[in-house]
This record gives C-alpha cells, structure tokens and sequence, in this order.
C-alpha cells in the first residue's frame, strides 16, 4: 500500500479521546484500545479535553470523572449542552459507585459508564458499540442534510417558470 493510502486510511479512523489525571490509567486505556480500529487521544485533564474537543471533536470520549481543575461530570455537562459537540458519545470510567454518583452522571449527560477497574472485554465492547452508534448518527445527519438540499432544489424548481413552455 502506498504511504498516501496509508495516511488516508488512518485518517478515516474514529478518533476516541482518553481523559484521565492518572498517567497509567491514561497509558492503560490507550493500550487496551489497540485491539480497536481507531486513534487514541490522551488528555490530563478537564481543561485540555474542552480544548482538544474544540478544536477537532472526536467520535467519542472515554471520560475520567475524578479529575483535578474540573471533574468529569462537568466537563461532560460542557460538551453536552454545546449543540456543536452534544451528539459525541461519552463514556465515563468511574470508581465511584454510589447511586447519587451515578445519578450526577446521568444528569451530565454521560451516554454510559465503565467502573474502574476497567475490564478489557467490556471496555472494548462498549467503545466498538459507541463507535458504531456514532458512525450511524453521523451518516444520519449526512442523509438528512441531502434530502433537504433536493428538498429546497424541488421547491426552487416549482417556483420558477419552466422555460420551454414558453415560446418566443
């Protein structure tokens, strides 16, 4: 394969972005999601995930909720009230297990949870799914896009006057 399809193709891989303030947490999921047809991103921290996400949003977000700077459950709420990135899956990875703590998740609008110690098989089936998920919402939205441009294209033919009726 040529370096430029090599490229392209890693290009079109999903991007899944890793928040964790915890280095060998961060280098242990980044290591698991080897066995997933994707590009891992890492981020330390809150503040650098918003601005990772900001400036290149990824497919989806593995999302560490005990973080220094900003918790999880409010960088969540960040990305989820922000239309431009509310459709991006998040998945927080968690060792807190308290209902309230589950139910503050739910009210950030996390889209599932894995609880620490992250088991492989489980984490690597929830992000293939979640992955799955996007790709799906995402053709979606390309689909519906089309069908309103043919849409408006319909209705601006049936405005105008067809032409080769007329006859000079």
């Amino acid at each position: 394969m040529s370096k430029s399809k090599t490229a392209n193709k890693q290009d079109t891989k999903p991007v899944v972005l890793v928040v964790d303030d915890n280095q060998q947490n961060l280098e242990l999921l980044q290591v698991y999601l080897e066995d997933v047809d994707c590009r891992a991103i890492p981020a330390q921290d809150g503040p650098e995930a918003l601005e990772i996400i900001a400036k290149d949003p990824p497919d989806l977000i593995l999302l560490d909720v005990m973080m220094p700077k900003m918790s999880g459950f409010e960088v969540c709420r960040r990305i989820k009230n922000d239309p431009k990135t509310s459709d991006i899956p998040v998945i927080m990875v968690t060792a807190l297990s308290e209902f309230g703590d589950i139910e503050r998740g739910i009210d950030s609008g996390t889209d599932d949870f894995l609880s620490k110690p992250v088991n492989k098989l489980e984490l690597l089936t929830r992000v293939k799914t979640m992955l799955k998920l996007k790709h799906l919402t995402d053709k979606l939205q390309r689909t519906l896009a089309y069908l309103n441009e043919i849409e408006k294209q319909a209705q601006t033919a049936k405005s105008e006057p067809d032409n080769r009726l007329i006859k000079s």
